[in-house]
């Protein structure tokens, strides 16, 4: 590198200026360093001697090649040429430079794949709106319509961030884009619509449901990323306490019975289901799963997909599941009664079944049931175990911190006397957008439906009256697993009572 070039963010604009993000894209190579005289680049194996060679002509310096593995130069391109804070903001200036004509010739392209070189601002706008939201790893991109703005923030570790507001002159434009990605009727904005999107950003495959509402000041727009390339973590991995893991893989090892998972949506239910069958999946068992929707593939396992469209219920799928001579069954949900009882009938016939509810605490799942139609009987035959859990933001390992959290709130917490105790939290850093905490975790409550609870249950359906008896028996609240984890400094008072109070 010149001695003019030093630090590394002027390093990286330098080499963006030495090849054209296009040219490196499309021909999977990447600058890596520049001596004046020389340059090395990053190919792929197999890439001819005539592009180097043609390469070295234009920039009038020798080229070196290094050949590496696809997966790195698509890792090293998104570094090098990836979106920065500031581009969507620029496009939108851009923007405001356009007549209504040009913005009308953007949508005229539209029907074009996915090009991050495109020059149609729309098209660029849009396309950094979802490179961003894969770099900070959210799970959500709202897009909300106001008077003056449509509002653009991202999930990010279950928490909204506002990251961008589009002038409203534009968001018909935006959302038009993005109903043309995912295949939906574009001249139809009186009416809800859902849909789909494939894409690649980077080394990643990224699978987008795209949901639209019309509100008073245009279409919303909620859409939800699926990273398929990012690998699920094991069950060990997941954040459960030693006592609580070593129970829940006796029980998934069991030959029959149902194991419920409950919690709010988006509180890790589906990636604790995956962890399990993950964790049985064998060749010497047969798993199916009917899910709404697939959010992961897992190599040995049979996974469909609900489709109401054309008739595929969760209970119409599982009717077909129980005849494919299956030992281990996953529905994604229960939602009503007829699933509820299908799904039942499996786990009393030979079958271990895996599934989620609803509910605030795991207690309160089997007054769910009861309450949906099913005997008392029926489900204390059936239900193994009913897990409740929650997702608490894990304190970020590069600015964490001691400090001394105040009384009312570890008293609310049920922390009594914190003195010998230190607590921890994060003074926020870049590496974590100032917010203090990077990823997350679980807590978790384990309810075992064994006889004695059984006896419990058929004397009453009272979710209280369960749940003390629960309590009493043995069983860790969600809070007091929070407070475990407060303790060992994996999380904060603040973000256990945040979640266990939505």
């Amino acid at each position: 590198m010149s001695s003019m070039v030093t630090d590394a963010s002027s390093v990286k604009e330098h080499l963006k200026e030495i090849i054209p993000p296009s040219f490196a894209r499309h021909n999977r190579l990447v600058p890596l360093k520049d001596t004046g005289e020389l340059l090395e680049v990053g190919t792929c194996e197999g890439t001819p001697q005539e592009l180097v060679d043609l390469l070295s002509l234009k920039l009038h310096k020798r080229v070196v090649p290094k050949v590496m593995p696809e997966s790195e130069i698509l890792e090293l391109l998104q570094e090098v040429y990836g979106d920065t804070e500031g581009e969507a903001e620029e496009i939108i200036q851009d923007l405001s430079s356009l007549g209504d004509e040009d913005l009308a010739h953007d949508l005229e392209k539209m029907e074009d794949l996915l090009d991050s070189d495109s020059e149609a601002p729309i098209i660029r706008l849009v396309n950094r709106i979802f490179a961003r939201a894969v770099q900070l790893g959210a799970s959500d991109i709202h897009m909300e319509p106001f008077r003056e703005y449509m509002r653009v923030r991202y999930r990010i570790d279950g928490v909204l961030y506002e990251r961008l507001k589009i002038p409203s002159r534009h968001q018909g434009s935006v959302v038009s884009r993005i109903k043309v990605l995912s295949k939906l009727n574009i001249a139809e904005k009186r009416l809800p619509q859902d849909g789909r999107i494939r894409l690649r950003v980077g080394p990643k495959d990224v699978d987008i449901r795209v949901s639209t509402l019309p509100t008073a000041f245009g279409e919303r727009v909620v859409l939800r990323l699926l990273d398929q390339t990012t690998l699920f973590r094991g069950l060990q991995d997941i954040g459960m306490a030693p006592d609580t893991y070593a129970t829940v893989e006796k029980l998934i090892h069991k030959t029959q019975g149902m194991i419920l998972v409950t919690g709010p949506t988006g509180s890790g239910k589906t990636t604790t289901l995956y962890a399990a069958l993950d964790r049985i999946n064998e060749p010497g068992r047969n798993i199916i799963t009917i899910e709404d929707p697939i959010e992961y593939q897992i190599n040995g396992i049979s996974q469909i997909p609900v489709n109401p469209k054309v008739g595929l219920t969760f209970a119409n799928g599982l009717r077909s599941i129980v005849r494919q001579d299956p030992d281990v069954i996953l529905v994604g949900e229960i939602r009503d009664l007829e699933t509820a009882e299908i799904a039942i009938h499996a786990s009393l016939t030979g079958h271990l079944v895996f599934s989620t509810l609803h509910t605030i605490d795991a207690a309160s799942a089997v007054t769910r049931l009861i309450d949906m139609g099913i005997e008392t009987f029926l489900v204390t035959s059936s239900v193994e175990a009913i897990i409740a859990q929650r997702l608490v933001r894990t304190i970020c390992p590069h600015c964490k911190e001691p400090y001394t959290p105040s009384e009312a709130l570890l008293e609310e917490l049920g922390i009594g006397n914190s003195s010998g105790k230190v607590f921890y939290k994060g003074q926020g850093c870049d590496l974590c957008m100032g917010t203090g905490y990077m990823g997350r975790t679980g807590i978790y409550e384990l309810f075992l439906c064994d006889e004695e609870m059984g006896k419990v249950i058929a004397r009453t359906s009272d979710a209280s009256e369960i749940r003390k008896v629960a309590v009493a028996r043995g069983m860790r609240r969600l809070v007091e697993d929070g407070v475990l984890k407060i303790l060992s400094g994996v999380t904060t008072p603040e973000e256990v009572l945040r979640v266990i109070q939505e």
